[in-house]
């Protein structure tokens, strides 16, 4: 796939999840959610926002695999996949929180090429695509260059939940290593450390469709996403991302936790 191409499926993929964000503002702060079977937060806006994201799509690429959170996947004939988030940060959401995104990305043979997250309420898109560099809202975005964890901002959805998945003893560690932390969550703490304006995020337990967007964005800012072992991948459960300059501190700190017993 050559670059103008490329250009151009990122072109498409901002201006779906644009139009996706327009459909959730219709519910902020106005809408009731209900409880799927895991528990978790679903509103009426994922499922709308959803059904124009693979609307678009299977207008534009009917050949085209689509796998979303709220229906699932559709096979296809391509190399090619879709994959969607309408809603990540559900909980923000219906708290009336605008910490929410619309997630877009698209793989080909398995790997994420590009990614789209859009922050409706706030008004910003930050995408990526591979060797085009990572922007947001136009202008190029770089991640931090912090190089020490004393000096570093450290961002989780919610520290608590990662002593319930087996990385509690890490992520105090990394905790009182850095300088300061944040629960700034879900797709809007890693799009903070791509952009800069935060150095490591956590997350101990992720979908597919949380991370695929975010592994070019953070890649392409100059940053690394990867699972608790360091592989960088979209599909391994869980995620990291860093600035790059502290990644092997923040790993350092993951793999003694590890020796001394903690399943990570």
């Amino acid at each position: 796939m050559n670059a103008a191409e490329l250009e151009n499926l990122l072109g498409f993929a901002v201006a779906a999840a644009r139009a996706a964000g327009d459909v959730t503002l219709k519910y902020f702060q106005r809408v009731t959610a209900e409880r799927k079977s895991d528990g978790s937060f679903v509103t009426a806006a994922d499922r709308e926002a959803e059904r124009l994201l693979r609307e678009r799509i299977e207008s534009r690429f009917p050949d085209d695999a689509i796998i979303g959170e709220e229906e699932g996947a559709r096979p296809g004939s391509t190399r090619r996949q879709w994959v969607l988030d309408p809603l990540d940060g559900t909980y923000s959401f219906v708290h009336g929180v605008p910490l929410y995104g619309v997630l877009v990305a698209l793989e080909e043979a398995t790997e994420p090429i590009l990614g789209v997250v859009h922050l409706p309420a706030l008004g910003e898109t930050v995408y990526a695509a591979r060797g085009l560099g990572c922007f947001r809202n136009g202008v190029r975005a770089r991640v931090s260059t912090t190089s020490r964890l004393e000096d570093a901002l450290l961002l989780a959805t919610d520290f608590g939940v990662c002593a319930q998945h087996g990385k509690g003893r890490a992520a105090e560690e990394l905790q009182r290593q850095a300088k300061a932390r944040r629960t700034w969550g879900d797709c809007y703490g890693h799009v903070l450390v791509a952009t800069g304006r935060a150095d490591i995020m956590l997350d101990p337990i992720m979908n597919h469709w949380d991370c695929a967007a975010l592994l070019p964005i953070l890649t392409e800012a100059g940053g690394t996403f990867t699972d608790w072992r360091g592989q960088q991948t979209a599909r391994g459960g869980e995620a990291l991302s860093t600035n790059g300059a502290l990644f092997a501190d923040v790993m350092g700190i993951i793999q003694a936790c590890r020796k001394d017993g903690e399943e990570i």
